[in-house]
């Protein structure tokens, strides 16, 4: 699957910071997880860290696929708001699965201490109201977010011009969320691994697998056999083709980051910045003064429409930003474009399928993936573990 565009941003940043053989013979583990982005990372890192023998395969080079274009924004709100999310999955279960996207932020951070290179930095994150009709529900958002001990404030039409600069009705300003780089992080995350026995193989494509009472195995394109207790797909969106139930829907996401400027400081605390608006336009900077700014999705998945679409996107969002801050010079310096897939309520898909039980999905669908990740790395870790995890059950494909 043609996942992105040619030079992403944090591709030409860092160019290719680790490379991996590929692999040349029969082995066997207790864990194999398909899939060397920010997804299968964080799972080797988990799995590792737990005890488990881990070996890693990707049919590109590490980070190569979707993580490559994420712009890797950690907010703990998922794209379906929580009264939406109340009405779809319950009170219990959208409470809760706000505050373990919450608690992934939280965890992330202790990871990334260990890495200056994976950018992570806390951030607060502003969500406006897009128009006038939506101050209503953003207000009853503010409502049950603040009913779950959630840290976030409710900033009027003057406090957000004092605080950013612009004019919109209303905003939430919460105090929890951060940036990172999804792209160095995996690198740093996979190369610790690799120190700790894990081993990862680039350019091995997997051409089938199979379960069995025992364990799995899983052949290469090359005829290479992997044997295994257990297996972690974290291919991400072509994770569907092992599916038999349709679990996601494909856009396409546009991205542009602008030439590096002469301050550090563009607005209040270089917050996150979103709108209520869908699709959403979404901001944030970087740590050698850019500004990026996302969104303006479209409804199909075609490489071909996607990247003919992207000089005209470019221009959109160019012009977004220059209509939210007009005395902020923005010039692109570059734009990407990728593919984005959204699920019905908003959450990700973790877990088993019916039948295969040794077979474990690690789908960080949706905008949160990086923070959906972190979940899934963690359940996974204790369902491989044989512990019960009363949290499965939030993001099973039972679901529907």
């Amino acid at each position: 699957m043609d996942l992105r565009s040619e030079y992403p941003f944090w591709l030409l940043d860092k160019g290719i910071i680790h490379s991996y053989p590929s692999l040349q013979n029969d082995i066997r583990t207790d864990v194999v997880i398909m899939g060397a982005g920010i997804s299968g990372a964080l799972a080797a890192w988990h799995l590792c860290n737990a005890g488990f023998k881990t070996v890693v395969v990707d049919k590109r080079h590490v980070g190569m696929g979707s993580t490559a274009a994420s712009t890797a924004l950690l907010q703990y709100e998922i794209d379906v708001p929580l009264r939406e999310l109340i009405e779809k999955r319950g009170e219990k279960d959208a409470v809760r699965s706000y505050l373990l996207c919450l608690k992934a932020i939280d965890d992330l951070e202790n990871i990334c201490g260990q890495w200056a290179e994976a950018g992570f930095n806390r951030r607060p994150s502003l969500q406006f109201a897009s128009y006038k009709k939506d101050v209503a529900a953003l207000k009853q958002e503010y409502t049950l977010r603040k009913q779950c001990g959630i840290d976030l404030q409710w900033l009027d039409k003057n406090a957000i011009n004092d605080k950013f600069g612009f004019e919109k009705d209303a905003a939430l300003l919460s105090s929890d969320a951060a940036e990172v780089k999804a792209y160095s992080l995996t690198h740093a995350l996979l190369h610790r691994c690799r120190q700790l026995g894990v081993e990862v193989y680039d350019h091995t494509a997997i051409s089938h697998f199979g379960e069995n009472q025992r364990g799995v195995h899983l052949v290469t394109d090359e005829g290479k056999k992997i044997k295994a207790r257990k297996l972690v797909i974290a291919c991400g969106y072509e994770s569907a083709q092992f599916i038999p139930q349709k679990v996601q829907t494909l856009h396409s996401t546009y991205a542009i980051v602008s030439e590096a400027g002469n301050t550090d400081h563009f607005w209040y605390r270089n917050a996150l910045i979103w709108e209520t608006a869908r699709p959403y336009l979404y901001l944030r900077t970087t740590g050698d003064n850019r500004v990026l700014i996302g969104g303006r999705d479209d409804d199909f998945s075609s490489p071909y429409l996607r990247d003919r679409a992207l000089p005209t996107k470019a221009k959109a969002l160019e012009h977004a930003f220059r209509r939210l801050f007009p005395a902020i010079h923005f010039r692109t310096d570059f734009q990407w474009a990728g593919t984005f897939a959204s699920t019905r309520d908003g959450l990700p898909y973790i877990g088993s399928l019916p039948g295969k039980p040794h077979t474990y999905f690690a789908l960080g669908l949706g905008g949160n993936g990086i923070t959906f990740s972190i979940i899934a790395a963690q359940i996974i870790t204790r369902l491989a573990l044989g512990l019960q995890d009363d949290d499965a059950r939030l993001f099973g494909f039972e679901r529907g």
